[in-house]
């Protein structure tokens, strides 16, 4: 299928986590298939889950639903969902089985001529599996908060998430100064530290501890007895999710990350003379208004995935290199994961400034302004 003139209806859906951003990107979408190409638009709702129902759960979606509130509103109004794998779809006694064709029937019985999903790396490699299998025409646009996905220098949702974590340090430094105490930070990552790490030099962290890079309990302390010596009476730690414990396991509940800010907070306070006291933000990173650059971000991805369905370019991810948008196979985008280079720029430009990251004796003092 090649040209605009094939096409007549398009869906759009959002898979995985929810973040901010994902509205402003269905906006872009449904502006540029309606205004820029006159097509039809229908809106998944829950994700692949949306196209199981029958009938189908969907929405046609026109620029005038878009006022104003939705660029502005975090989440994403069509729903989405992180369970329920299709191809293992689980059952009420716990067994899973192959609902593949029922997401393929939904999209047929739509009528749809092309479907643009919105998600990071685990969703669209499954729904890229759904096109393969129903010949179903697919452009994919990458969203995490984590900010992971290799062929993409930006995802959307992760801007807001640091700028989250980031007003969160702004706030926790006066009531730490207040107090003389140390504070705990705990922000999500998945497997990477981009998150701790762009908001902790943001955020003026003394200590930074990212998955990356290993860390020994006794240097976090030793870090915050130089700064207790240098006559400053905080200090502020931003950890990831993803971090191990100070005893070197994983900390998770049920299955999930969380809970390793207060597994390291218990082991500091054995070893130093400070109030101690921990934040998790959780979720609180994946809501509220997206920042601008995520609204541009979620913009242009929308237009440039609208067009490459109207050129009969599918399979594509659409990414952002070098200041400019573009796009590559489905397959190349999430085959490769970026995590923190751990001599990359800004690693560099932490430690120049002090930043502890927990794996070796500070030597030059930093501090949270």
């Amino acid at each position: 299928m090649n040209g605009s003139k094939e096409i007549k209806a398009i869906g759009v859906l959002t898979s995985g986590g929810d973040c901010a951003g994902l509205n402003a990107a269905i906006r872009a979408v449904t502006y540029r298939a309606v205004v820029g190409y006159g097509w039809k638009v229908f809106g998944i709702e829950q994700g692949t889950a949306g196209l199981m129902q029958r009938p189908p759960a969907a929405r046609h979606l026109t620029t005038d639903i878009f006022d104003g509130f939705l660029l502005r509103s975090g989440g994403t109004f069509l729903g989405t969902t992180n369970r329920g794998n299709p191809f293992a779809f689980p059952r009420a006694d716990g067994s899973v089985e192959d609902r593949s064709d029922e997401v393929i029937d939904g999209y047929r019985s739509l009528g749809l001529d092309a479907l643009i999903a919105i998600g990071g790396d685990g969703s669209q490699a499954i729904i890229r599996r759904l096109a393969q299998q129903g010949g179903m025409n697919l452009v994919c646009i990458p969203k995490t908060i984590d900010n992971d996905i290799g062929a993409t220098e930006v995802s959307i949702g992760y801007d807001t998430a640091v700028q989250v974590a980031t007003d969160a340090l702004d706030k926790l430094q006066p009531t730490a100064a207040s107090h003389n105490r140390v504070m705990i930070l705990e922000v999500m990552g998945r497997d990477a530290g981009h998150i701790a790490l762009a908001s902790g030099i943001a955020g003026g962290a003394d200590i930074i501890l990212i998955p990356e890079i290993p860390y020994s309990i006794d240097h976090v302390v030793q870090k915050i007895e130089a700064l207790s010596h240098s006559g400053r009476n905080f200090a502020l730690i931003v950890i990831a999710e993803a971090c191990p414990g100070p005893d070197g396991e994983v900390v998770s509940r049920h299955g999930r990350y969380g809970g390793v800010g207060h597994a390291l907070g218990e082991a500091l306070e054995r070893k130093v003379d400070a109030e101690l006291r921990v934040t998790v933000l959780g979720h609180l990173q994946r809501g509220g208004q997206p920042s601008p650059r995520d609204r541009l971000m979620a913009t242009v991805f929308g237009t440039h995935a609208v067009d490459l369905v109207a050129a009969g370019r599918f399979d594509r991810t659409v990414v952002w290199r070098n200041r400019q948008v573009g796009d590559v196979p489905i397959e190349e985008a999430i085959a490769t994961y970026a995590n923190v280079a751990v001599d990359g720029p800004l690693v560099r430009a932490a430690r120049a400034l002090g930043v502890s990251f927990g794996d070796t004796v500070p030597v030059v003092l930093g501090g949270a302004e």
